[in-house]
């Protein structure tokens, strides 16, 4: 039996995504998201903010990064996946990102009662262990191939 590894997350994302290819040829697009939350801490609202990287592969990420923008809103479904390496210094590293299966974007007009309109579906990806055998990628290989790129 798997153990669930599920994420939904709201934000804006943070700057324009990044898309690149790998060697093999699937696109894979990285951006950042930025989600507030908001508690009460004796009468006053307080506001804590977290940042997470995303990561989409194939179709997912040749839509992210032509609907995508800075301050854009954002909504992703997807799973966590954690990266770890030793460091030129010898140091092990980790990073933990969300990689996407289903990303929506709030729409860039405004109705005419000056409210932005819910999230319109933008793209869902197809099962990744599906595309990245398509691709001829395993998932080693492609957490080699990201262990040398910086965000």
């Amino acid at each position: 039996m798997n153990n669930l590894n599920s994420v939904l997350i709201e934000g804006n994302m943070v700057r324009d995504p990044l898309i690149r290819a790998t060697q093999k040829g699937t696109s894979v697009c990285n951006f950042t998201i930025a989600s507030n939350r908001f508690y009460k801490l004796d009468s006053n609202f307080e506001k804590e903010v977290g940042f997470f990287d995303v990561e989409t592969w194939g179709k997912l990420a040749d839509v992210c990064s032509s609907q995508g923008r800075k301050g854009r809103g954002v909504r992703v479904v997807g799973r966590l996946k954690q990266d770890r390496w030793t460091g030129t210094d010898g140091k092990n590293h980790t990073k933990i990102a969300i990689v996407a299966e289903h990303v929506e974007y709030r729409s860039d007009f405004k109705k005419s009662d000056d409210t932005v309109s819910d999230m319109e579906a933008v793209a869902e990806d197809a099962s990744s262990e599906d595309e990245y055998a398509a691709a001829g990628i395993m998932e080693n290989e492609v957490v080699e191939e990201m262990a040398g790129v910086t965000f």
